[in-house]
């Protein structure tokens, strides 16, 4: 069997490749055959080859923010002739010529699937929604670098060649001029520039520029068939409109009826999941038969699968098997093919120079001139020009599918894949260097719940990984009493991890309305917590909701936490606990990130923060509001936190439903100032303790008496104090309490030392609950009831809190230069936020 085929650069032209129909796979290294020599075992390796060098690129890569593609694309040129490829034996060994057919062949495969899901994801009626703005962008992002295009492709076109100007001006113009969708979204959620305007107008120009470039993507393969008369071409391309319209009008509503047929909430028969993955091969079959690329209908079939179940169940099926094995291999034989040699002259790297330069000066000038035109600063128009410089998916087909119809040769397409890396490897440096949206420090006074006005408005801002804290925390804001005089303003900030596989669409929900059926499950949970909340807000006066949504690396997601208290001015920030009730009582953790993000939202908050340990909380979904009953219990030992939780016990005791028991922890021997040792009496230090000390013991006694006083003819409000004499004593007290309480409330008690809770800290699990917090959150505790552990801000001087005016023209920081011995020493370890 032979097949000519005049891929790779081992010099001469039209490669005859003699093999043996029969050696597919090896008799074995004991029979003296080299494994190597036959095809399946050097596919293996070739893949692994691929896949290994690919990720540990994405490694070395990930300091510099880089998106995947560009350690896909540079692995292959780095196994490919330009790097490794220069040693003879291993280019022989490892990828010798008879080999790439097989490699080409898995490679498409692994595209036609990749472009199915793209096709599937996408939501045509975002597109559709783009504003004006979006739309003006794209174009003009699109005009101007197609235009240069078409100006260079008179300088690189050779007049001996077969093929016509125009189709060399399309291939050059499409080429530089398409901006990657799925890598721009990736480098926005690095960037954290999602939620911001700039964000979505990028995202929604890209995705219309995405669309744009397919379509010309097929009218480039339509005319590139270069021998034939131009009638062939009208042909191709009236047959792919036929196909088009075939999948829209006849495909789509075959599977629209499948998806009727499947009841809600089962699973798709596997008949129905095999039926659509062979449709794509024949979709791939038919278009590659008319003369456009296969991948054109993948994606057109992909395209009119509905969203909703179907595509969630195709997604997760393909997902990682397809953009993880098979799809790097379609970067790496572009890298593979790119062979650096070919550009020898000096002029042509200055000429590369020049193309580069000009295609992302084309874009950025058309983007920044439509940016001007709608009164975006000149800075956010050259960062939006930047962004959509980023390259990926269509621009490499474009290239791949222009060398194997001859438009390209060696030397333009390494020029054109050099420039795909470095146009797309440039963005994330240079845009985190010139764009930093404003931070506006916002002074805002209101940042505990203790100095909150009882008769303004209280913001939260609850923090939710799963629907499973939903209802608790309903609960609880629901326990909180929103009242006409003082509203509670709740915003939802849905955390989602954004990881290598993070789709593109998904990152674009945020600007999605509900109410349109969700791409994957990440979406579909999302759209389940806003709706239990929007129903909340409706069912409850007085409180209003607003649903956000983060995705970013749970490494930095407390910066999107702290930065969004920051900027709506919340006084209380609820984060769930990282480990969940277990049927039988037990806690199990559910993922050991939560816990990282909790502690460094604790340790930078700008606000005070509660971590709710979720044990079920009685709400009243069933009962009208006023018969709903909490039994609430402080454990109160003094300090900050303590005086918190204590503001906001009582701001829930105003409820007509809720009983609230404060039990106050006194020191046996009250004189705990005998606790500090004293070795030098003059030393200042001793004395700060010391002074501190009775600081703070005097605000304990300023809240608790008023507190008291403002209570007193309360029947629901229970008041007691106990005298204990040490860590064991206070235990044996709260493992005694009666067990109607359905919340305890306390503080963290970071950097208070006290002897009541001596000895605590020693066990505890968890430090970031403080040692009571630990004790009642931990499983052997009898009592399973929830547990809300909190955190005041202190980043002020004692003398705020003494009911001073609210000026609101006064920064904080007057205060925390006049007082800084009320800082709390900072956890080990973490930087201490300070306003």
């Amino acid at each position: 069997m032979a097949a000519a085929i005049g891929m790779m650069p081992n010099k001469t032209e039209d490669t005859i490749v003699c093999y043996a129909p029969t050696m597919i796979t090896t008799n074995g290294i004991w029979q003296g055959d080299n494994p190597l020599d036959y095809s399946l075992p050097l596919f293996i390796l070739q893949l692994t080859l691929i896949v290994v060098t690919t990720r540990i690129l994405v490694v070395l890569l990930k300091p510099f923010r880089q998106p995947r593609v560009i350690s896909e694309i540079m692995g292959g040129v780095l196994l490919g002739p330009s790097v490794l490829g220069r040693n003879a034996r291993f280019s022989n060994s490892i990828f010798p010529l008879r080999s790439v057919m097989v490699l080409e062949t898995m490679a498409n495969v692994g595209l036609l699937y990749f472009l199915f899901l793209v096709g599937v994801e996408m939501d045509l009626s975002v597109v559709r929604r783009t504003g004006k703005k979006a739309l003006a962008i794209a174009i003009a992002g699109m005009v101007l670098p197609f235009i240069i295009g078409a100006c260079f492709s008179f300088i690189l076109h050779k007049k001996d060649e077969s093929m016509t100007q125009g189709t060399y001006i399309l291939f050059l113009g499409v080429a530089l001029s398409v901006t990657a969708f799925p890598v721009l979204a990736r480098i926005l959620a690095e960037l954290k520039l999602i939620n911001t305007e700039l964000g979505r107008i990028a995202l929604s120009a890209a995705l219309v520029n995405d669309m744009c470039a397919w379509i010309l993507l097929a009218l480039a393969i339509a005319l590139a068939e270069n021998h034939a008369t131009s009638l062939a071409s009208l042909w191709v391309i009236l047959s792919s409109a036929a196909f088009v319209a075939f999948c829209v009008l006849i495909v789509r509503p075959i599977i629209s009826w499948m998806v009727r047929r499947t009841p809600e909430g089962e699973s798709f028969s596997e008949f129905n999941i095999c039926l659509i993955l062979t449709g794509v091969m024949i979709s791939g079959f038919i278009t590659d038969a008319i003369g456009t690329h296969s991948v054109f209908g993948a994606f057109v079939f992909g395209l009119v699968i509905p969203n909703g179940p179907l595509g969630v169940t195709l997604i997760e099926k393909l997902e990682d098997f397809v953009s993880g094995l098979l799809l790097p291999l379609f970067f790496a034989i572009s890298g593979l093919k790119t062979d650096v040699s070919t550009i020898q002259s000096v002029g042509t790297w200055g000429f590369l120079m020049l193309i580069i330069f000009l295609a992302c000066a084309g874009k950025i000038a058309g983007t920044l001139l439509v940016a001007m035109y709608y009164q975006m600063t000149i800075h956010e128009g050259f960062t939006l020009g930047l962004l959509m410089n980023s390259k990926g998916l269509v621009e490499m087909i474009v290239l791949n599918v222009g060398r194997d119809q001859k438009v390209l040769d060696d030397e333009s397409f390494a020029i054109m894949v050099i420039v795909a890396v470095i146009m797309t490897g440039i963005i994330t440096p240079v845009v985190t260097s010139i764009y930093r949206p404003a931070r506006r420090f916002i002074p805002y006074k209101r940042r505990t719940i203790q100095r909150s006005k009882p008769d303004a408005e209280l913001r939260v801002l609850v923090c939710i990984h799963t629907p499973r804290n939903v209802p608790t925390i309903i609960n609880l804001l629901e326990a909180s009493h929103p009242t006409k005089k003082s509203p509670i303003c709740v915003y939802v900030l849905h955390l989602v991890e954004l990881t290598g596989r993070a789709s593109a669409m998904l990152i674009v929900h945020n600007t999605r309305k509900s109410g349109r059926p969700a791409l994957n499950r990440t979406q579909a949970q999302s759209d389940h917590i806003i709706n239990a909340f929007e129903n909340y807000e409706q069912h409850a006066g007085c409180v209003t909701v607003q649903p956000l949504t983060a995705i970013s690396p749970y490494s930095t997601m407390h910066e999107d936490i702290c930065n969004l208290a920051e900027d709506k001015r919340v006084a209380f920030i609820i984060i769930p606990f990282h480990k969940q009730q277990t049927v039988d009582g037990g806690m199990e953790a559910t993922n050991p990130a939560f816990r990282m993000v909790n502690q460094n939202v604790l340790a930078n908050a700008p606000c005070s923060v509660g971590i709710l340990v979720d044990r079920g909380l009685s709400g009243s979904t069933r009962l009208a509001a006023n018969q709903v009953t909490h039994h609430i219990a402080v454990i109160f030992f003094g300090g900050p936190d303590d005086r918190e939780a204590l503001s906001y016990a009582w701001r829930m005791s105003d409820h007509p439903g809720t009983s609230l028991t404060v039990l106050r922890f006194i020191s046996g021997d009250d004189d705990s100032s005998a606790e500090q040792p004293r070795d030098n009496p003059n030393d200042p230090r001793m004395l700060t303790v010391e002074t501190d000390d009775a600081m703070e013991r005097h605000l304990d006694d300023e809240l608790i008496n008023d507190f008291r006083t403002k209570t007193m003819n309360d029947e629901s409000i229970v008041y007691s104090e106990k005298l204990v004499n040490n860590g064991e004593e206070t235990v044996a007290a709260i493992r005694s309490m009666d067990n109607i309480h359905d919340l305890f409330i306390v503080g963290r008690g970071q950097g208070m030392i006290s002897p009541l809770t001596a000895g605590l800290t020693d066990w505890s699990e968890c430090p970031e609950l403080g040692a009571i917090g630990d004790l009642l959150a931990s499983s052997d505790f009898a009592a399973t009831v929830s547990v809300l552990v909190v955190q005041q801000y202190v980043g002020i001087g004692p003398n705020e809190y003494i009911g001073q005016p609210d000026s609101p023209g006064q920064p904080d920081e007057q205060f925390s230069s006049m007082q800084n011995t009320n800082r709390r020493p900072p956890p080990r370890g973490q930087n201490v936020f300070n306003s």
